[in-house]
């Protein structure tokens, strides 16, 4: 795992992180964690255009990640994705600079409703989704 403790920003630390190359940034100081990623041939689908898997998988980890600055700064408190609904509005392609936000829209100490976006570096809005995450209680995690 790797990270920049100053600038809260997470690079390495899952398998899925390691796959699809994408960077998770918490210390923006808003509450709002931002997911990055520039696209290669690796993220295209048959169209030669972003997957909609990949884009759901950069929300979810905005989304979710944003769920746990609620309750720790580092972002890294564990949350479960109980819900997520995404909604495809534009293509992205070969190259592009994406940044996957999600922001806070209610919730109580366990559930939260989380909502974001994803926009390519030219402002495009290319997808949108809501989610509901919840806590995961300490005596619940693995001691792996």
């Amino acid at each position: 795992m790797s990270e920049d403790a100053a600038a809260g920003v997470i690079t390495n630390e899952t398998g899925a992180q390691r796959l699809l190359g994408y960077v998770l940034d918490v210390g923006q100081g808003d509450g709002c964690a931002r997911c990055y990623l520039t696209l290669g041939e690796q993220h295209l689908n048959r169209h030669s255009v972003l997957h909609g898997g990949i884009a759901t998988t950069m929300l979810d980890n905005a989304l979710g990640a944003t769920a746990s600055l609620t309750v720790d700064d580092s972002g890294r408190a564990p949350f479960m994705t109980l819900s997520l609904n995404t909604h495809f509005l534009a293509p992205a392609r070969l190259g592009a600079e994406l940044v996957a936000t999600g922001r806070l829209v209610g919730g109580g100490s366990a559930v939260k409703f989380v909502d974001g976006e994803l926009v390519d570096a030219d402002g495009t809005l290319i997808a949108t989704a809501s989610g509901v995450f919840k806590r995961v209680p300490t005596h619940r995690l693995s001691e792996s």
